[in-house]
């Protein structure tokens, strides 16, 4: 058994559809005003524009390269995706494991080149966790361009450069992944009456991914705040491209969240979060991102398609 390159994209980007927090309404209103755009334009500008963007309404998820008819039975699958790896890939197929497909978790290719642009999702868990949609589309717009000035002048291509002189397939998914942890966790939590952080840090080891992480040190743990807290109101900060306005903190404070559940933290974040008295709970990166993944390849590989682990993916079947 195996998949088309096409399927495995297109069900990644169905599945993140179906777990973002905006509703599977607004993405498609949002992939109407790209279809809009895409018609006004003529000659060069029509040339450049990002096809994708008229069915996938997550700008750092994509089918990188590779023809969308071949047919796909292994794949290699890490959290970044460099020169190293899909060499790597290269060099399996030399011994005897094919590889027809190399999945990133962190975008490379235009898709990193266009990371901003999902921050815009954002808002909208602001606003779920209690905090105005004005104050929000503030933070965040902010925030958004701090991130586009930043990702400006960046070697996006490289690994991307690799897979072609080699032709094998690549392709990254980003925020369809982080939806899936994000709604993941979310749902767990629901029903959860947590007394204390230090038992939000055991509903996370019970988790099998960050038990794993938990074996090489990159476990839960808590950044801000004390096991001993009480956690208050507990909330998930997994999705959205990257870290938000270091603002936010505030904001989340005096909407009633106590504690935050996220992946990775600045240093700045971390000052602003211990300012307002919110409790954060690093979860562990790499662990929460192989959840995301582990959620989606679960489904291919009901398909028949075999998973390679790589590049600090830790792979779970729930299968």
């Amino acid at each position: 058994m195996s998949m088309k390159l096409k399927d495995i994209y297109e069900l990644a980007v169905k599945m993140g559809k179906e777990s973002d927090v905006r509703g599977e309404e607004v993405l498609e209103e949002g992939l109407e005003k790209a279809q809009e755009e895409y018609e006004e334009l003529e000659g060069k500008d029509k040339e450049v524009f990002d096809e994708q963007r008229l069915e996938n309404p997550f700008s750092d998820s994509r089918l990188l390269y590779g023809d969308p008819e071949r047919e796909v039975d292994r794949v290699l699958v890490g959290v970044n995706i460099d020169t190293g790896e899909v060499t790597l890939a290269d060099r399996l197929s030399e011994k005897g494991k094919e590889v027809d497909l190399i999945i990133g978790h962190h975008p490379r290719g235009i898709a990193l080149a266009s990371l901003y642009e999902v921050m815009d999702l954002q808002k909208d868990i602001l606003e779920e966790y209690g905090v105005p949609i004005n104050i929000a589309e503030g933070l965040v717009n902010k925030r958004m361009k701090e991130i586009e000035r930043k990702l400006k002048g960046a070697n996006f291509n490289q690994s991307l450069d690799a897979a072609k002189l080699l032709d094998i397939p690549m392709m990254c998914l980003h925020t369809t992944s982080d939806n899936l942890v994000d709604s993941f966790l979310s749902e767990k939590l629901e029903g959860n009456d947590f007394e204390k952080v230090e038992d939000v840090i055991q509903f996370l080891n019970d988790i099998p991914e960050y038990h794993e992480g938990r074996k090489f040190n990159a476990g839960p743990y808590v950044m801000v705040g004390s096991e001993e807290n009480r956690a208050g109101k507990v909330v998930v900060e997994m999705t959205g491209g990257t870290g938000g306005n270091k603002e936010s903190y505030e904001k989340l404070a005096d909407a009633g969240v106590g504690t935050i559940i996220g992946m990775h933290m600045s240093e700045e974040h971390r000052k602003k979060a211990e300012e307002n008295h919110i409790n954060y709970v690093i979860a562990g990166h790499m662990a929460s991102d192989s959840i995301g993944m582990n959620l989606f390849l679960d489904e291919i590989e009901k398909e028949g398609v075999d998973i390679v682990p790589c590049s600090g993916f830790i792979r779970h079947s729930r299968n």
